[in-house]
């Protein structure tokens, strides 16, 4: 099972960045599907932004509506690594953000990192 472990959550004042991190255990290569999601408190786990990969170098790129334009999901394959980069950030973004990935059947969750956005 595939390891994914999170960094660089914050507190950060609104209008500010962040950039949080995801490290696979695993050559990301074999995953069809990355991203991130998040959960506030009270709130269910809601989806932020993946890698849909389409080919054997090709992926799709998608946000969630409140996220686009201010959020930016990128990866090296490199580093076997995955970021989010969060700028412009609201109150409303406080959350704990978590890193997903699907290969196959199976689905692997990290542990999450908490961002707060202060107003």
């Amino acid at each position: 099972q595939v390891q994914l472990v999170e960094s660089g959550g914050g507190l950060v004042q609104a209008g500010g960045s962040l950039r949080v991190s995801c490290a696979f255990s695993e050559n990301i290569y074999s995953f069809s599907v990355m991203g991130w999601y998040r959960q506030a408190p009270g709130k269910q786990r809601e989806w932020v932004a993946r890698f849909t990969r389409r080919g054997s170098a090709t992926y799709d790129t998608l946000y969630e509506d409140s996220v686009k334009g201010r959020f930016t999901i990128s990866r090296d394959h490199a580093k076997n690594t995955i970021y989010l980069q969060m700028d412009q950030l609201k109150p409303e973004d406080t959350a704990v953000y978590y890193c997903n990935a699907v290969r196959g059947f199976q689905e692997a969750w990290g542990r999450g990192t908490q961002v707060t956005v202060s107003s």
